[in-house]
């Protein structure tokens, strides 16, 4: 199995999803050992002192201002993981939560959090067990970090509330932990605080975001390329000599994938010869444009998340010389921001694939192609029902495109007055990018359908490549009306575990 060894710098984003989603070993180095004993020493040493230091011998938040004395601390820090374990609502995906505990332990194996390496060590047996803590979906503002989410995750490490084992079967921690020789452990001072101060379930799901749409991005391309062959649109609009006098990488990126796409098909521009057209539509002739914006977009979250991935967020820090000092880096703006921008390009991206969709099922559009693309139209109604939930898809997307980021709501007695939204924002984009898949899935039906209607023409050879994939995988052809939703959730996992651009890069070779 895959092994992870968790440093002082960080981790990668594939360090991530080895971990929540290929079950990868976690491991700490020795470097990461060491730098956890040294800010354990410098915890300590301030604990022994009479002065208060916060989230060492203080409360927290609007409780700060009290001294805690050395008795009480232990039970404040046990007291401050039940406590905030307080989320409601339906749990959240196994992945997340792995990514989340994984990502506060890169933060704990900084050297900057004070926590002891056993803490450290019983996390990552944790994660190596495949004890996964129940996560619940409410109870994150994205400042001070995801609280609540990372609190159940705490609880388990003391051994209490409810996890996932293995086997999939929610049981109380304590039992599971014993079951896998794990000692639950017993706090010290600072380390509740520590576990559960960060960024760490938006970074993750931001991660697993942008894995998930850099293959639905090029999914997009290959759809886009099979609407426009359909519709015998030009591809002269695919040029390179005309995305490079308006220099954006991502258009670039996508214009290339839908021009080898393309190549040697024997329809593209076909219209000119009996039905001159000056021009095709928008939502054919700009789908470069609109979807390489998007990828532009991927590029900037990318960024942001490689920097926090590279953060320690806890608040306080322990700094290089010895400083314990309070800080707002658990804010979740710079992450919320982004999550939420992508969740407006998925939202475009869809639409126009939508438009493009309902192009080739319209008879006045389609230039020659049945209406609804049916067998026997008027006995028939074909995929005019599929565009209905393709349809309804987009419109709830168009409402997951309202940025949570843009609220705030102001907690703890008004000492966490401005919140950043992110973990909502994170939780409105995993919904938003399943729809995408599922929009993207009823346009490749669509359009692999049209294709085999042009009967005398000859599409390209990665066309014809997705259309015998597509077929190979059970989704039929055209006809007449059957059972449509089968071959939709068919067309669906087609796209979703990468099978569609496998297809056309048989004969394109790796697409961008």
């Amino acid at each position: 199995m895959h092994t992870v060894v968790v440093g002082t710098a960080g981790v990668t984003a594939s360090d991530v999803l080895a971990v929540a989603r290929g079950g990868a070993r976690v491991e700490l180095c020795g470097e990461a050992v060491a730098a956890l004993a040294a800010a354990r020493a410098t915890v300590d040493a301030l604990a022994a002192k009479p002065d208060p230091v916060y989230g060492v011998s203080t409360g927290f938040g609007a409780l700060a201002t009290r001294h805690i004395s050395p008795e009480l601390r232990a039970r404040l820090q046990r007291n401050i993981v039940r406590s905030h374990a307080a989320g409601m609502g339906p749990r959240v995906e196994r992945e997340v939560v792995r990514a989340l505990m994984f990502l506060r332990l890169k933060t704990v194996c900084s050297g900057r959090t004070g926590v002891r390496p056993e803490v450290a060590r019983t996390m990552a047996d944790v994660l190596n067990a495949g004890i996964t803590p129940v996560v619940h979906e409410y109870g994150s503002l994205g400042c001070s970090g995801d609280l609540a989410p990372l609190s159940h995750c705490a609880l388990t490490l003391m051994g209490e509330g409810e996890a996932e084992g293995p086997d999939g079967t929610v049981r109380p921690a304590g039992e599971l932990l014993a079951e896998h020789g794990i000692t639950p452990v017993e706090l010290r001072e600072k380390e509740g605080l520590a576990l559960l101060n960060g960024t760490d379930g938006m970074l993750g799901m931001l991660v697993m975001a942008l894995a998930d749409l850099d293959t639905l991005y090029t999914s997009a391309d290959v759809t886009a390329a099979l609407t426009l062959e359909a519709l015998l649109g030009t591809d002269k609009v695919l040029a390179p000599e005309l995305h490079a006098i308006r220099p954006h990488p991502g258009q670039a990126a996508s214009a290339a994938n839908m021009a080898a796409v393309l190549a040697g098909s024997g329809l593209t521009g076909h219209h000119q010869d009996d039905a001159p057209r000056v021009q095709d539509a928008y939502s054919v002739r700009c789908a470069p444009q609109v979807a390489g914006a998007g990828r532009d977009t991927l590029a900037h979250a990318r960024l942001v998340a490689e920097r926090e991935l590279a953060a320690a967020v806890d608040n306080p820090v322990v700094l290089p010389d010895g400083r314990v000092e309070s800080n707002g880096n658990f804010h979740g703006a710079p992450v919320a921001y982004v999550l939420d921008f992508l969740a407006i390009a998925v939202a475009d991206l869809a639409s126009i694939a939508e438009r493009r969709t309902d192009r080739l099922l319209d008879k006045n559009r389609s230039h020659g192609l049945p209406p609804f693309l049916a067998d026997d139209p008027g006995v028939d109604s074909g995929l005019m029902i599929a565009q209905y939930t393709q349809a309804a898809l987009v419109s709830e997307l168009k409402r997951l495109a309202v940025p949570a980021s843009a609220d705030s709501i102001p907690s703890s007695a008004m000492q966490e007055d401005h919140v950043s939204m992110g973990w909502s924002a994170a939780r409105k984009l995993r919904t938003a990018v399943d729809n995408l898949t599922r929009v993207i899935a009823v346009e490749l039906y669509a359009a692999t359908r049209a294709l085999q209607l042009r009967e005398g023409l000859t599409p390209a050879p990665a066309s014809r490549a997705v259309i015998d994939a597509v077929r190979r995988a059970g989704i039929e052809g055209p006809g007449p009306d059957r059972f449509l939703a089968p071959d939709l959730a068919a067309a669906d996992a087609f796209v979703r575990d990468g099978r569609l651009v496998e297809a056309a890069e048989t004969v394109t070779g790796p697409l961008r």
